[in-house]
């Protein structure tokens, strides 16, 4: 699990927030936690597994994220880089990849013979499930390749998710240290299948985390595509700093996004600066470890329908 290593980081060396995110996204990177996060997962329609991740420092408001970054497994890591490293926030695919070699990251296959064969699996099945719509040819029917239909005829966004916990996951983490230094990131390999380009939401600052030093940090997981658009980690720490629980404001963001796709799969996790902690979810299957102080452990979780 993520929040050993960062536990470690916080109790044995006495590290900042910041390592803590960073050390516990990237164990789950090298462990490819779910098959969802780090390289051998998610391969794109091309079959290339790409990452994306985020990490914010709450006391500063700094933030740096990557988003289809190719051939580095470091994601995580590199996010870090983009923010201590440049004045920019975000930086994407091949150049995304440019910059963490001029780092000193190290340039490598993110492929394995898992992904390989997921790829082949899904190719052998027609290219079943796809995310375009409004193509010839039928994309319910055919690996492409595609153009653009004569007229707009479908909307498929209308449809049952495709994410799950299998398919389609996020490390978020959120962290306070000693000195109530605030922290929070993701990283992930995104969606099965997507089409090559695509990033979701868990690079977007606001989307699949947010920080604020003065209120507390949350982060989401779920349907990036449909989750970006609602903002819904600013959501929830902007409910906090007006008084409402941590698990109140995580409902409030998902209720907020149902309200408007009722298939809506996600979840959220938010803590106060004050270590008050909660959370919510629709019906992904998923979980919080929430590590506090001696040591304890507890899963957690909360369905919100």
């Amino acid at each position: 699990m993520a929040a050993a290593p960062a536990w470690e980081v916080l109790t044995v060396e006495n590290g900042t927030a910041l390592d803590a995110v960073e050390q516990g996204c990237s164990q789950c990177e090298r462990d490819q936690c779910d098959g969802t996060v780090g390289y051998g997962g998610s391969p794109d329609e091309d079959g290339e597994t790409t990452l994306d991740a985020l990490i914010i420092d709450g006391p500063t408001y700094s933030m740096g994220a990557v988003g289809d970054l190719r051939r580095v497994k470091r994601a995580i890591s590199v996010a870090r880089a983009v923010m201590e490293r440049s004045t920019h926030t975000f930086l994407v695919g091949e150049k995304a990849t440019q910059f963490a070699v001029e780092m000193g990251f190290k340039e490598e296959s993110l492929a394995t013979n898992h992904s390989k064969q997921m790829w082949s699996d899904w190719k052998a099945n027609n290219c079943q499930p796809n995310y375009r719509q409004n193509v010839v040819p039928d994309p319910r029917t055919s690996c492409g390749p595609y153009k653009p239909a004569a007229r707009l005829f479908e909307d498929r966004r209308g449809c049952p998710s495709t994410a799950s916990e299998l398919n389609h996951d996020t490390i978020g983490m959120v962290v306070i240290d000693a000195h109530k230094r605030l922290a929070a990131g993701t990283s992930t390999n995104g969606m099965n299948h997507k089409i090559p380009g695509r990033i979701g939401d868990s690079p977007i600052p606001g989307a699949g985390a947010f920080a604020d030093q003065e209120v507390g940090g949350a982060a989401a997981t779920g349907d990036g595509d449909i989750l970006m658009r609602y903002l819904p980690s600013f959501h929830a720490v902007e409910s906090m700093r007006r008084g409402v629980d941590p698990g109140s404001a995580c409902t409030a963001a998902l209720r907020y996004i149902v309200r408007h796709h009722p298939r809506f799969v996600g979840g959220i996790v938010a803590v106060s600066i004050d270590g008050t902690y909660g959370g919510s979810l629709t019906q992904l299957s998923t979980c919080c470890d929430l590590t506090q102080p001696f040591g304890l452990t507890v899963i957690w979780q909360q369905f919100f329908y």
